[in-house]
């Protein structure tokens, strides 16, 4: 029997993506049994608001413009085409059906996994995937830290880059750009996103 190629899939809003998103998901491409990352893009969290989300197309683009140089990375759209707000059970559960041959694996820092509990239907997660956390500056304790399926990566890098905090800094004139991969700056540049 063939083994299943590991897609490690890493959601988000990206709005926007930042060089905090990419060392992560160039961590888990590099140093995990992971073959790939996919960066799934996100068009509406549940737990989220939409006020100041970038058009979804725009925020797939810089996506694309932030993975062009990374082989092991790759940008999904599997959420545009499902019943919105999005769940990630939902998207999990497509995939899975979608690509038969292929094991998911889902990244989330470790803020993440306390609120798991609260996601819909996450008992089937944990029954179903395996999860790759990553450390916080804080660390937070979650009674699933020793579920079977859950792994703990202590080695991964700890990013304090905040996607709101950059939007901040565009609206206020700061200087953001080492903090978003080059082709993403010069295109909300280019662009006069996040200025009002």
């Amino acid at each position: 029997m063939t083994k299943k190629e590991k897609i490690g899939l890493f959601f988000g809003s990206f709005n926007p993506i930042h060089i905090g998103h990419m060392i992560l998901a160039n961590f888990f491409a590099e140093h995990t049994d992971l073959d790939k990352v996919r960066l799934v893009v996100t068009p509406q969290n549940p737990h989220k608001q939409r006020q100041n989300l970038l058009e979804d197309y725009h925020r797939l683009y810089i996506a694309r413009l932030a993975a062009e140089p990374y082989p092991k990375i790759e940008v999904s759209t599997v959420e545009f085409d499902l019943p919105q707000p999005n769940y990630t059970i939902i998207t999990l559960s497509h995939l899975s059906d979608m690509e038969p041959g292929k094991e998911f694996v889902l990244l989330m820092g470790e803020d993440n996994l306390v609120s798991l509990p609260k996601w819909r239907n996450y008992e089937k997660i944990l029954e179903n995937y395996h999860i790759y956390v990553y450390p916080r500056k804080v660390p937070v304790d979650s009674p699933l830290k020793d579920h079977p399926r859950v792994f703990y990566l202590e080695t991964a890098p700890i990013i304090e880059i905040s996607a709101s905090q950059i939007r901040k800094d565009i609206l206020e004139g700061k200087n953001v750009r080492p903090l978003l991969p080059p082709e993403v700056y010069k295109y909300i540049r280019e662009m006069n996103f996040y200025k009002s």
